[in-house]
């Protein structure tokens, strides 16, 4: 039976959101063109910061693409999307996110007047790829190879990464992370492995960025278990255990009987007997400090004390996985089966007083292939974001040694990419090379924006890149932001990892095509409970003096 003229069929539930073809593909670009504006100012080396202050009141300080986009609370799918990438691009290699998020919105922003002249997203899209493939293979063929031997160019690399970011003593940090990066990196079948999380970077508010150090060895945010006990230990032999020195309680439930004084006596006596014994077993093999994941008892702590014995407890496995890299120990789940062969070595173990904090430093390890960089600063943000360049150096230079490829930086590599994707869309023809072009054009975001966030006229500088990567041997002429002049980068050293390029270039590609394919969203309308929720806190909240 049909209808009634005029009745409404429903087919989404009610206070569903739809929005189709070209509206859709218009919001979804907006949101995503939004969310790079937003960090398109941190970039390079003049960029500024930005606060972020989250519900609880808890401020954050930064430049780093990756933290902004995850601490702001981003509710658009679209611009969901650009959030992912940036952790995609964070975890593959630890910088460039900016990057990666400035040139999707401007591939999108480019996709978008390709749109308004009804050309289809599948032109778009087919034209994106082929210019990122190509974008790729010209990336590879001007990198330059780089080795464990090249220490400047690695330090160079350290400070691109670090520049920008605010922190002082830029060429000492740089040294130090080289030092730590080169410590913990190892050589199998011909390839060199680089574990960043084979360096601790453990921070402490008080100094100033020049007290930052490298310990070839392991600093544990724990003091020392008992007063008695001795605070420094010259020629550490190290027990590191994974089991408690403490008396285990039955699996099954079990109830004792006492019925006399001396029971419980006995009882005491036996305890402190497996307890001494405990001790007396560790103090057979040798060792003279004992480092526990577990806990240790009061009664096992006097022992330990009275033997001459340094101990530390509740110490985090990740923490004991490096220690046992850095001494070359291995972890324990037995007392019993401990042997001198399993003990760790260190020149000094040594407990101090950082910032009011009381800390145990484990250094001098002959060959540790996990090292501490204990970071210092004036205030809680400054060693935050301290940590949070480390970590990105201590990243480019890992993938630079694993990759053993590097380029200039300062926006030339994009500015060769996109000399080569004009030459590619003349090839082309037809309205892909539109798209292939529009790829160019957004490739030239990079250098544009180096040029605008250190205050220099983009178009002039442009221009000038342009004119200067038409001759030969220019494919590292780019934007120095310090010096505000269009020089060799490469030479000036002004150097990054190819794969931090190749990642950025893929993944905002990928981005872009992934939004533009999208020509209907279909939102579901919020659940009444949460809405009048919300109502709620809106009427809680005092009104903005804004």
């Amino acid at each position: 039976m049909a209808a009634p003229q005029g009745t409404p069929i429903l087919i989404l539930p009610e206070k569903t959101a739809r929005y189709i073809g070209r509206d859709a593909q218009h919001m979804n670009i907006l949101a995503a063109k939004v969310i790079a504006e937003a960090i398109r100012t941190t970039l390079g080396p003049r960029g500024m910061d930005k606060m972020l202050v989250d519900s609880m009141g808890d401020v954050t300080i930064t430049n780093d693409g990756a933290t902004i986009l995850k601490e702001i609370d981003v509710e658009h799918p679209a611009a969901k999307m650009m959030v992912e990438i940036s952790k995609t691009q964070d975890n593959e290699v630890g910088d460039g996110t900016t990057t990666t998020v400035v040139l999707a919105g401007k591939l999108l922003e480019k996709a978008e007047d390709l749109l308004d002249q009804d050309i289809h997203t599948t032109t778009i899209t087919a034209g994106f790829r082929q210019a990122a493939q190509k974008a790729v293979e010209v990336l590879n063929q001007i990198a330059v190879p780089i080795s464990k031997e090249d220490r400047e160019k690695l330090k160079q690399i350290a400070i691109t990464s670090l520049s920008g970011k605010g922190i002082e003593e830029q060429e000492k940090i740089a040294d130090m992370c080289v030092d730590a990066i080169l410590q913990v990196a190892e050589e199998k079948e011909g390839k060199i492995k680089a574990l960043v999380d084979n360096v601790k970077v453990e921070k402490r508010i008080g100094g100033s960025a020049f007290d930052t150090q490298v310990v070839r060895g392991i600093v544990l945010d724990k003091e020392v278990v008992h007063p008695g006990m001795p605070k420094k230990v010259r020629g550490a032999k190290i027990a590191l255990l994974n089991c408690a020195l403490e008396i285990e309680q039955t699996e099954t439930k079990a109830k004792i009987n006492i019925e006399s004084p001396e029971q419980i006596r006995a009882f005491l006596e036996e305890e402190q007997r497996l307890l001494q014994e405990m001790v007396e077993d560790i103090k057979k093999v040798g060792a003279n400090v004992v480092v526990c994941q577990k806990g240790i008892d009061d009664v096992a702590q006097h022992f330990l004390a009275k033997a001459g014995i340094l101990a530390v407890r509740r110490v985090k496995e990740s923490d004991m996985e490096k220690l046992s890299r850095a001494t070359g120990g291995k972890i324990v789940t037995s007392i019993k089966e401990l042997t001198p062969a399993d003990l760790g070595e260190a020149e000094l173990v040594e407990e101090r007083k950082i910032s009011g904090e009381k800390m145990t430093f484990i250094e001098g390890c002959k060959n540790p292939k996990s090292v501490t960089i204990l970071v210092r600063g004036g205030a809680e943000h400054v060693v935050d974001e301290a940590e949070r360049a480390i970590h990105d150096a201590l990243c480019v230079l890992s993938v630079a040694l694993e990759e053993g490829k590097i380029v200039g930086g300062g926006g030339a590599p994009e500015l060769e990419v996109a000399k080569a994707v004009r030459n590619l869309a003349e090839s082309v023809g037809g309205k892909e090379a539109l798209a292939i072009n529009a790829f160019a054009e957004a490739m030239e975001v990079i250098p544009q924006t180096l040029a605008e966030n250190a205050g220099l006229d983009p178009i002039d500088i442009l221009t000038q890149l342009r004119a200067e990567h038409e001759k030969p041997g220019s494919q590292f002429v780019g934007i120095d932001a310090v010096s505000g002049k269009v020089t060799d980068t490469f030479k000036a050293g002004i150097i990054e990892p190819l794969k931090v390029k190749v990642q950025a270039i893929t993944s905002a590609s990928e981005a872009a095509e992934m939004i533009l394919r999208i020509d209907d969203v279909i939102a579901a309308g919020k659940l009444e409970k949460e809405e009048k929720e919300k109502e709620k806190e809106k009427e809680k909240s005092p009104p903005s003096e804004f």
